[in-house]
């Protein structure tokens, strides 16, 4: 009994014999008003409980040293073609590649940007093309000279008519001038043309044939074309489907050539040419519109830098007044693509994600013949700041996106004109961070919201209730 009554000494909370409490009405009125407060605070410190808060800041970039960044783009240029489109990446560190092809498509376009075809293969990169030397001048003219008035009467006439479309002014074409006239003039003493037929060698001169250079989409000088007899009948829009011949120049390459051309075809008869099964190397087909769109990815280092595309060979010339690389950016964004499923999970975070990782998708840029258009180098301005969203919850997988300003200007070069983007990444980052409350502040918060209520609703309840007595004894007269 001693322990007990000891133990009970130190009860904080005493009580109070029911028999000495009173209860009032103003006492229940401000019970059931404290009961709706704690209930109603409850429910808004839950709600302040389960919902996230997100807070952002910007940090120095924490990528690790050596890591690539994707790029990823779909542009379309409809007067560029996919023969001589090349896609080439460079960056301040001195990286510096030229025609990438493995990781990029080429499908040719027309000028409603429709594909008109399969995908383009430009074969693989070959070395040095042989030309004969450069010394040797003595040559005879044995090549046809082809026009518009007689370009198409000649192609029907030959199963198979080889053309060189050149220009005076080009380096390569006078290279290969020289061996051209000789092989033509070898043909022409084998195959007569008024005897045999089979094969012809001609030329055509792109300064003065322009409209027929055109026709034939030649963008590159020379281009050497191989037209077969009868071939327009398979092509539903009149032209001829034909190949380009991208071998070895000198004039025992351009011979063998010719001569395994017209080995398939009987001499007697001329209707075999298309169905030849006979292979030529270093030739493939041709494309058969002006236009091209690329697409692919690249991969590159995190440092300032530049994708360029452009006309590229290392055989041919080109004209950079008659180069247009006007195009339209159906798709460039960087860094890996976010999944629909994982953004579908985050929904919380689309006001903070999506918002310019594709500012350029939609846009065009089209360029309109004309001499105040000549040699135009349009060149997009990238700035790419990294964002990158820290989860509450370790199950999920931390996202990180690149999102991008853009500028793009049009200028006149002196060189060749290219589409350029030049990016250059943010040494920041945005870092957005998801907080979740702790469970022992949500517990504190409950014990305060109901001791704190319990106690206020106690001390307005004392006040009311002394002031009522109060103004009971007043009434009554009593003095006090």
């Amino acid at each position: 009994m001693v322990s007990t009554h000891k133990l009970k000494s130190v009860d904080f909370y005493r009580k109070i014999p029911r028999d000495l409490t009173e209860a009032s009405l103003s006492g229940a009125g401000l019970s059931i008003v404290a009961a709706f407060s704690m209930i109603f605070l409850f429910g808004m410190e839950l709600n302040n409980y389960l919902t996230v808060s997100t807070s952002t800041s910007v940090i120095v970039d924490k990528s690790s040293d050596g890591e690539f960044l994707r790029i990823d783009f779909n542009v379309s240029f409809p007067a560029l073609s996919c023969e001589f489109a090349s896609v080439d990446v460079s960056d301040v560190l001195g990286t510096n590649r030229l025609n990438i092809t493995k990781t990029i498509r080429k499908y040719p376009i027309d000028s409603n940007l429709k594909p008109t075809g399969a995908e383009f293969h430009s074969g693989p990169i070959s070395g040095e093309i042989k030309h004969d030397d450069e010394g040797d001048e003595e040559y005879a003219e044995g090549s046809f000279i082809l026009g518009e008035r007689n370009f198409d009467r000649i192609s029907h006439k030959h199963p198979i008519l080889v053309v060189n479309f050149y220009a005076p002014w080009c380096y390569w074409s006078n290279r290969l001038k020289p061996s051209w006239e000789k092989a033509a003039k070898i043909i022409r003493e084998r195959y007569d043309p008024e005897v045999d037929g089979r094969i012809l060698l001609g030329k055509v001169d792109c300064t003065e044939e322009v409209d027929l250079c055109r026709r034939n989409h030649i963008q590159g000088y020379p281009s050497i074309r191989i037209f077969r007899k009868g071939s327009d009948v398979r092509d539903e829009h009149g032209h001829h489907e034909h190949e380009s011949y991208y071998g070895d120049r000198d004039t025992d390459s351009l011979v063998n050539t010719m001569e395994n051309l017209v080995a398939p075809i009987p001499l007697e008869s001329h209707q075999l040419a298309l169905e030849s099964n006979g292979t030529v190397a270093d030739k493939r087909p041709a494309p058969v519109v002006g236009g091209c769109r690329i697409e692919g990815f690249v991969r590159v280092k995190k440092v300032p830098g530049n994708l360029v595309i452009s006309a590229r060979s290392g055989s041919h010339s080109f004209d950079s007044s008659k180069m247009n690389m006007s195009h339209i950016i159906s798709h460039l964004s960087f860094g890996k693509k976010i999944s629909a499923a994982a953004m579908s999970d985050m929904k919380r975070m689309l006001p903070y994600l999506g918002v310019s990782h594709d500012k350029l998708d939609g846009q065009e840029y089209i360029i309109h013949p004309g001499d105040s258009n000549a040699d135009v180098t349009i060149e997009h301005y990238l700035q790419v700041v990294k964002t990158e969203v820290i989860t509450r919850s370790s199950r999920e997988q931390n996202l990180v996106e690149y999102e991008y300003t853009a500028h793009s200007s049009l200028v006149h070069s002196v060189h060749i004109p290219v589409a350029k983007f030049h990016f250059e990444l943010s040494p920041m980052q945005v870092l957005i961070t998801e907080k979740s409350k702790s469970f022992s502040h949500f517990i504190t918060n409950i014990c305060a919201i109901i001791g704190g209520v319990f106690t206020v609703a106690g001390i307005v309840d004392s006040i009311l209730h002394n002031t009522l007595r109060l103004m009971k004894k007043i009434e009554l007269g009593k003095n006090f």
